[in-house]
């Protein structure tokens, strides 16, 4: 196998806040497997909560290089488990693992949904991200981008009154996501005013950790409660299902699509609903979440969405959010 890495700076259309921090870009590690004359693409994104840059992930591959390119490639399940050996990190993981399933796909000349048993005929609508800013922004932005479905963030002063305002420019579903900012107090209290405003379900409200809070949110909030900073890895499933009603499995905080099929698996086990997110990524790692659409209940997969230009080709979505899969194998992605 031969490996490149290539660093992109991606352009957002608008400044993306949430409750811990506002960035204008987002900076991405494309790694390129090549294999009997096919390329398989994966993908991560930095992230500074998690302390992981490209140039972290860069030198993880580059110490053990010659190692992967020495491997007798077969199949992405074993080539994970021998990358899991050589010492990883998760994020590090995700790049490799991607592409490892997508040069799979293209190798056997079928896309990856296919290859699962499942079929892409039925599958859950994306939400569009809102990020944290003024209220006229927010609105602003919502109107700029007509949605079935979208996520808000929060974890300000003013969160009930930010979606009973945006409430009065649209009828589509929203999905709240504080990213760690509430009390077990507050988000019992909010819930039955944001279930008013026609919210579905809140998405990590309290601190990853707080999980004496979240056996009280558990049994008192009036909506559904989804798992996302306490959800990182396969452990996580079973810990966070007396907790939550679901996990967002999100591919480079877990290490990629086999670890999250286990997790989508466990979960179900469990009596979870399941939903996968992104990290802002480009369309290579849209493309491979796409894969998974037939097995998940939720999806937020807008991450392409929110940049400036995209730096390939995957999957599209449209503006009803139906989906097109391209014709391509594997997950579909040329660069």
């Amino acid at each position: 196998m031969r490996i490149e890495i290539r660093k992109y700076a991606l352009q957002l259309q608008h400044p993306f806040s949430i409750s811990r921090e506002t960035h204008i870009t987002q900076d991405t590690m494309i790694v390129c497997l090549s294999h009997n004359e096919k390329t398989g693409y994966g993908e991560s994104t930095s992230n500074p909560y998690y302390d992981i840059t490209v140039e972290s992930m860069r030198a993880e591959i580059g110490a053990v290089q010659n190692q992967i390119e020495a491997y007798d490639f077969d199949t992405p399940e074993r080539f994970y488990s021998y990358l899991e050996k050589l010492g990883l990190q998760n994020f590090t993981l995700c790049a490799l693992d991607l592409a490892a399933h997508d040069l799979y796909g293209k190798l056997l000349d079928k896309p990856l949904y296919e290859i699962w048993g499942t079929e892409s005929s039925k599958y859950p609508i994306t939400n569009y991200t809102i990020g944290i800013d003024t209220i006229s922004k927010m609105v602003e932005k919502l109107n700029e981008k007509p949605w079935p479905v979208y996520k808000i963030k929060l974890g300000t002063p003013d969160d009930v009154a930010i979606v009973r305002e945006l409430r009065k420019h649209t009828d589509s579903v929203f999905r709240i996501d504080a990213n760690c900012a509430w009390t077990a107090a507050q988000t019992i209290a909010n819930a039955p005013l944001l279930k008013e405003l026609g919210v579905e379900f809140l998405e990590q409200p309290l601190k990853a950790d707080d999980w004496v809070g979240m056996e009280k949110v558990k049994k008192e909030s009036v909506l559904p409660v989804i798992a996302d900073e306490s959800c990182i890895e396969e452990g996580d499933v079973e810990k966070c299902s007396g907790f939550f009603d679901g996990i967002n499995i999100k591919l480079t905080k877990c290490g990629g699509l086999t670890p999250a099929l286990r997790m989508i698996k466990k979960g179900r086990d469990l009596g979870l609903k399941i939903m996968v997110g992104c990290m802002t990524e480009s369309s290579v790692g849209i493309s491979a979440i796409a894969q998974l659409l037939p097995q998940l209940d939720y999806v937020d997969m807008d991450g392409a969405m929110l940049l400036k230009e995209d730096i390939a080709n995957g999957v599209i979505i449209k503006n009803n959010g139906e989906i097109t899969f391209p014709t391509i194998a594997g997950s579909g992605v040329t660069l």
